[in-house]
């Protein structure tokens, strides 16, 4: 048995880290500032610090930020706070990204306040969990099974040969708050786009949503997103 847990352990690799790509992707072209929400043990923040000249991590858990605050570069401040409660700048921010937090906070608060926090013309870009909806989801529930076995024998290869990497998941992940999604990612789309005009949310392959808002330049409607910034949000790939 501790055999057989063993190889399940090493077979095991971290959905969240795996679109954390997909997430980069969304951003500005070289943004100034970028406020990474939920920022767990700051595995993501320390890919935008590559990206942006500024990045500013919140977490509610301590625990969490204490171990971000080891892992990341110089340019990334962390922050514990409750986002929904503290202070956050206003109009600040070129980029609002976050992993696997959104789900754990009342949607359309969280929401308004990412919207807040960013420039005219900022993004905000969420992966988050949500709750399964079956029979509809039974397709993509069933492809997803397939494919996280299959990949997680690539990835533990991946590991075995190059000592690390290959979408392992972090250090501290076992201490990260849990939560179970209570909204679906259909009831996901009808809540942002309620608060958020234009907002886009399509499941993604492995247990995840993607959100994706522009800020208006101005005062009226969200815009759309552009055919080319569409494509590049893989509903099966973080590419």
């Amino acid at each position: 048995m501790r055999r057989q847990d063993g190889w399940v352990s090493r077979l095991a690799w971290d959905h969240n880290e795996y679109y954390h790509r997909l997430l980069l992707r969304q951003l500005p072209a070289r943004p100034q500032r970028v406020l990474d929400v939920g920022c767990g043990a700051g595995l993501l923040a320390g890919k935008l610090a590559a990206r942006a000249d500024r990045v500013d991590a919140v977490d509610r858990d301590a625990g969490m930020v204490a171990a971000a605050a080891r892992a990341v570069p110089a340019n990334v401040s962390c922050r514990c706070a409750d986002f929904l409660l503290d202070d956050v700048p206003i109009g600040a921010y070129d980029a609002v990204v976050s992993v696997s937090a959104l789900h754990h906070m009342p949607l359309e608060p969280a929401l308004s306040r990412m919207a807040e926090a960013l420039r005219p013309g900022g993004v905000l870009a969420a992966v988050a969990l949500p709750r399964v909806d079956l029979p509809r989801e039974l397709p993509v529930e069933l492809a997803a099974a397939v494919a996280q076995r299959g990949l997680a024998v690539t990835f533990g290869i991946g590991r075995a040969v190059h000592g690390g990497g290959c979408h392992a998941h972090e250090p501290d992940s076992d201490a990260m708050p849990m939560v179970d999604p209570v909204l679906t990612t259909d009831e996901v789309r009808r809540q942002a786009q309620a608060v958020l005009p234009g907002a886009q949310v399509r499941r993604l392959l492995f247990w995840r949503y993607l959100l994706r808002w522009r800020k208006p330049l101005g005062d009226g409607q969200a815009s759309s997103t552009t055919a080319t910034e569409s494509a590049g949000t893989s509903s099966t790939s973080p590419s």
